[in-house]
C-alpha cells in the first residue's frame, strides 16, 4: 500500500485510536468494537469498517484463530509512513547530534588531560610556581 493511503486513513481520529490500541499488542476485533462503543459510541459494524479501511492502507494485519479475527499493527505499512515522513524531518537533527557528541568527547578529553597535568588541589603549590625566584 501506498503512504498517501494510509496517511488518509489516519485522517479519521477513530481510526487513529485504533492504531495506538493496536500498538499496545494484539486484539480481537471484538475486544476493539467495546472500545470503539465505549469511546466513541460506534457500532460494532462500524468498527469492523474502521478497521478494514486501515487493513487496505496497510496498517493493521488480521489472523484467524478459531471463529475471532486477530488485529495487530502491520509493521511494514508503518515503516512505509516513517519513510515518507522522514522526508520532512529536521535536516539538522543528525548533524547536531553528531556535533553534540563530538563536544562532549573533547570534554572528556580535556577532563582527561586535565587531570593528569594538575594532580594538586586548587591553591596549593606544585613547587613549580616561581621557580628560580628566592622564595
Amino acid at each position: 500500500m501506498s503512504a498517501g493511503a494510509a496517511l488518509d486513513a489516519l485522517g479519521d481520529p477513530v481510526r487513529r485510536r485504533i492504531l495506538e490500541l493496536l500498538g499496545d499488542g494484539e486484539r480481537p476485533a471484538g475486544v476493539v468494537a467495546d472500545v470503539l462503543l465505549a469511546q466513541f459510541g460506534i457500532s460494532q459494524p462500524a468498527a469492523s469498517q474502521h478497521l478494514q479501511v486501515l487493513r487496505r492502507a496497510g496498517l493493521v494485519a488480521v489472523r484467524a484463530e478459531g471463529t475471532r479475527r486477530i488485529y495487530g499493527v502491520d509493521v511494514a505499512g508503518v515503516a512505509e509512513v516513517q519513510e515518507w515522513l522522514a522526508r520532512f524531518a529536521d535536516p539538522f537533527a543528525q548533524p547536531l547530534d553528531a556535533l553534540e557528541t563530538e563536544l562532549a568527547r573533547g570534554r572528556r578529553e580535556r577532563r582527561r588531560t586535565g587531570a593528569a597535568g594538575t594532580s594538586s588541589a586548587p591553591g596549593t603549590s606544585t613547587g613549580t610556581e616561581g621557580a628560580g625566584t628566592p622564595g
